[in-house]
């Protein structure tokens, strides 16, 4: 063998003959299902909250270092493109919150079978749109 890698490569096939195997799946593999998706969205939402966080800082440290401050952060987070990212940071809060429910339920040992683990995936994306509209038409109630 001409590395160590060619030895987790091989295997047997059920009747004894040595194959080359992939050292793992590709995307093209599987079929995409629902759960695949929301797994890979969980892991994106989660960045986007990192960075959805950064934002949030700078309002905060503005609002304490005075009002010219304040009122530059307040003025990109009220233009078109910081509402774009208050929206998009709201929607990947709220999946975040209802996937991570989802997950909560997984680690109990609950909704391992895949009509439910897909019922629950579009249960997930349901609650979200739901409640991602509900926090803007409230907060647009309350601030106009």
């Amino acid at each position: 063998m001409a590395d160590v890698r060619d030895a987790l490569i091989i295997g047997k096939r059920s009747d004894g003959k040595l194959v080359q195997r992939p050292l793992s799946p590709h995307l093209q593999i599987y079929k995409p299902q629902i759960s695949t998706a929301t797994s890979i969205f969980h892991r994106i939402t989660g960045c986007a909250l990192a960075v959805g966080l950064l934002l949030m800082v700078w309002w905060l440290v503005a609002a304490a270092t005075g009002p010219r401050a304040f009122a530059s952060a307040q003025g990109f987070v009220g233009s078109p493109i910081g509402l774009i990212l208050m929206f998009g940071w709201t929607l990947a809060l709220w999946y975040h919150f209802c996937n991570g429910i989802r997950h909560l339920f997984w680690d109990a040992g609950f909704g391992f079978d895949v009509k439910t683990s897909h019922r629950n995936a579009f249960a997930v994306l349901v609650a979200t749109v739901v409640l991602t509209v509900l926090s803007w038409v409230v907060g647009l109630a309350v601030w106009l």
